[in-house]
């Protein structure tokens, strides 16, 4: 009995001791374990997306890629799939799993001495602590222990359903892929309602190790078919939805190729202005939802005619040479797979010439010839190929290029242009591989293209280069560059503020101006290198003629242009010099653009956005760009009521009747002056072309009543173009072909004409009222300023209308000397 005695008492005794020392661990780890209760109100970082204006995804920005999904829209067997390989007990124990401790115990001790790492018994609820609040991966008892004490305490906290919340949008899955959501798009780019049993179960496999589980691999399997008999014995499913399951391959599809529409320039310029207005950590962490102005269908067709336009303009100035040269052919295909594929290539491929002759060449394809992708090689390690030919009639543009933009001669035969050797570019003709490859070459020349709505501003499409692979330079909003002639009809504009009307004769005669300050004489020219004596105001725009523009200038003044030019929105001071009338000055594409459209709205201010409306991660709006109040907008109910018209608050900046005269006069532009390429659309267009000194710079800024559209083309370190490469070159075709394909199938209004303007009709090379018979249009006019018929002041014989401008013996006063 003493023993007994003795024995129970060494037990209460080491009972005790124990429990003290269970008590002092607690207290000792509990010291400094972080605070658990702001789980319940945890936001994690959440990614970022870019839509266009009809709903297609742009982009993402997100420091972890991570859609968060509630619990309860979640599916029941995606979550039943992490349940049962992570933690089948989940829903009955209090945080951790005893019988799941003593297993792995067991395990551990078993393996002592064998280097094996430890084997844990981590619930999901433990999860949950040592990814949000631990944040540690150290193998340790001691991270085990705080681990333990979190868990105990978040299940008092939070309910089961709130635990697995967090932890389905907190695993990180591979892929860059944080949480099951954003895994289901990067692996299947399907949303979780769409996963197959099949999926869900690879899913479910993947968070001890994501890497170790490539999609398609035998591991791969082994894994999901493991969580597949987990969820069989949990009675989560049957066994012949397990086994119809196991059938089905694992098979990763390209969400970046599929589910985005590609508008990189676009998209660069919104990151930017969403990290100025709400910093980067909102940006890449505050699940912001981006609803942009792009139209893809006006984005396709702007990517297509800029890049059109500037390898047609590539092509007309030659061949600068091959990519690279093979040192040998004897072993072509590994030799052509080493050469490294030039940045804005796209789907062009590299091909090795092997042969040259009079019909044209035989090439080599590394990787079977399949578009933009890489070589492949077969199970002997040997790179797939093909052969196939270049004809000699898609070489023949390829002149060589000289110094200058200048080419040499048309090539006679293939071996004028390449050799043995010569890897090159090339795209395949057609769809059979017999139609063979045309000789292609990357533009070195660069451009942009503006695509905006002239009533609000929104920028619709937009492309900053000729691919942004090859440079994020956005030459629409980044580039300052001379407009040239493009700036013209804001001179007009204030020659029409200034009494000058559309048949106003301007002297196109040769001219000298004093600049002042020891510079001398500027003797502007046309051109053309003529001059047309007195000419109407209309023919002076429709033609570009310089010498016109510098006399009005001098007549009208520096400072209501300068006001203009500001008030525009193209430069924010301009510099008070002649030149300027001819586009001396530095603006963008994006600001003309946008100055062009307030004369194509009738003057109104609107300020280019790229971003209709911003939603914060709750889906509240925090950005709008339309800004006009509407009581009437949000209906409650549709009972056949008018729709409702929200107030115009635009800013007027210009008389809105001097503006439609300027538009009318542009319209003839396109009709008879240096656009006139662009009449066979056979739609209301106005416009301008742009030329700078030596071709440097190359601008047509065109519109409808309700879309304008910029073009610039040029070099990015300023040089020439090539003589002959003018704004109706260069940059018109491009204009051409960008509204070719977007207004094709649509019918265009007329320029809509406001009020305090009289149609008269005139004859268009003079500007007085049109003889019975004759050519004739309809000029606009204010009430009192119509044109009447008077013999022409030189004694021509002509008939003209309104003031005649630039009288050879008197200079106008103010205008430094007029000779």
């Amino acid at each position: 009995m003493r023993l007994i005695g003795w024995l129970l008492s060494s037990l209460a005794l080491f009972g005790v001791l124990g429990i003290a020392a269970a008590v002092a661990a607690v207290i000792h780890f509990s010291r400094d374990l972080p605070d658990h209760e702001w789980l319940a109100q945890y936001e994690p970082p959440v990614t970022t997306r870019l839509y266009a204006a009809d709903g297609q995804l742009l982009e993402e920005y997100a420091a972890e890629n991570r859609l968060f999904v509630p619990i309860e829209a979640i599916p029941y067997r995606v979550v039943q799939a992490f349940v049962s390989a992570e933690d089948r007990r989940f829903r009955s124990h209090l945080g951790i799993d005893l019988i799941g401790i003593g297993r792995a115990a067991l395990t551990n001790v078993q393996n002592l001495g064998s280097n094996r790492r430890l084997v844990g018994a981590s619930t999901i609820t433990q999860q949950v602590a040592k990814n949000l609040l631990l944040r540690t991966n150290e193998v340790s008892y001691t991270r085990k222990i705080r681990e333990a004490l979190l868990a105990l305490r978040i299940e008092q906290t939070l309910s089961k359903d709130d635990i697995l919340e967090l932890y389905l949008n907190q695993i990180y899955l591979g892929r860059g892929s944080h949480g099951i959501a954003a895994a289901a798009l990067n692996y299947f780019n399907r949303s979780l309602p769409e996963l197959t049993l099949a999926q869900a179960a690879y899913l479910a496999g993947l968070p001890k190790a994501p890497n170790n589980y490539p999609p398609g691999s035998e591991a791969a399997f082994a894994r999901r078919d493991y969580v597949l008999n987990r969820m069989v014995e949990d009675g989560a499913i049957t066994q012949a939805e397990a086994e119809a399951a196991r059938a089905e391959p694992i098979e990763v599809e390209d969400r970046q190729a599929t589910e985005f529409y590609n508008a990189a320039y676009f998209a660069e310029e919104v990151r930017r202005e969403m990290a100025e207005l709400y910093g980067d950590q909102v940006l890449y962490e505050g699940g912001l939802a981006v609803r942009t102005s792009l139209e893809p269908e006006y984005q396709t067709a702007a990517d297509n005619a800029l890049r059109n336009g500037l390898i047609a303009y590539d092509r007309r100035h030659g061949w600068r040479g091959p990519v690279t040269r093979l040192e040998s052919i004897d072993d072509w295909p590994n030799a052509l797979t080493a050469v490294p594929k030039p940045d804005g290539s796209g789907p062009w491929q590299l091909a090795v010439v092997l042969a040259v002759d009079a019909e044209g060449t035989e090439i080599g394809l590394a990787g079977a010839g399949r578009p933009g992708e890489p070589a492949s090689a077969d199970e002997a390690g040997e790179i797939a190929s093909e052969t196939s030919r270049i004809p000699f009639a898609e070489m023949r543009w390829a002149r060589p290029w000289r110094e200058g933009q200048r080419v040499g001669a048309v090539p006679g035969r293939p071996a004028d242009v390449v050799a043995v050797g010569d890897v090159v570019l090339v795209e395949r003709l057609g769809t059979p591989a017999s139609a063979g490859y045309g000789l292609r070459q990357i533009p070195d020349v660069q451009g942009a293209i503006v695509v905006m709505d002239p009533h609000t501003g929104r920028v619709l499409a937009m492309s900053g280069g000729y691919d942004y692979d090859l440079s994020q330079f956005n030459r629409a909003t980044q580039a300052r560059r001379q407009p040239g002639s493009a700036f013209k009809p804001f001179v007009y504009l204030a020659a029409l503020e200034h009494g000058y009307t559309p048949g106003s004769l301007v002297r196109d005669l040769p001219l000298a101006v004093d600049q002042g300050g020891g510079l001398g004489l500027w003797r502007p020219s046309n051109y053309s290198h003529d001059f047309l004596g007195p000419t109407p105001l209309r023919v002076g725009i429709e033609r570009s003629r310089n010498v016109m523009t510098v006399r009005l200038l001098l007549d009208v003044g520096l400072e209501p242009v300068r006001d203009i030019a500001r008030d525009f929105g193209i430069y924010e001071d301009m510099p008070l010099v002649y030149s300027m009338a001819l586009g001396a000055g530095e603006t963008t594409p994006l600001a003309l653009t946008t100055a062009y459209a307030m004369l194509a709205n009738g003057a109104n201010r609107i300020t280019p956005t790229f971003v209709d409306r911003v939603q914060g991660r709750d889906g509240a709006t925090i950005y709008r760009h339309d800004e006009r109040p509407c009581r009437d907008c949000a209906l409650v109910g549709w009972s056949g009521q008018t729709a409702p018209e929200p107030p115009d608050i635009r800013e007027s900046v210009f008389d809105p009747a001097a503006a439609f005269q300027l538009v009318n006069m542009m319209e003839g532009v396109v009709q008879r002056g240096t656009a006139a390429r662009l009449r066979p659309l056979a739609i209301p267009l106005a416009g301008k072309t742009g030329t700078t000194n030596d071709y440097r710079d190359a601008w047509f800024i065109g519109f409808t009543p309700d879309l304008v559209v910029g073009v610039f083309v040029g070099f990015d370190a300023p040089r020439s173009l090539g003589r002959g490469e003018a704004g109706s070159t260069a940059a018109v075709p491009i204009f051409g072909d960008f509204m070719g394909q977007a207004m094709a199938g649509r019918s265009v209004p007329p320029f809509r004409i406001p009020p305090g303007i009289r149609l008269v009709r005139v004859d268009p090379a003079t500007g007085a009222p049109a003889s019975p018979g004759g050519p004739a249009i309809w000029e606009a006019y204010q009430p009192g300023t119509e044109p009447t018929a008077r013999r022409d002041p030189f004694g021509n014989g002509g008939l003209g209308a309104g003031p005649l401008v630039g009288d050879p013996v008197a200079a106008p006063v103010g205008t430094g000397g007029l000779y």
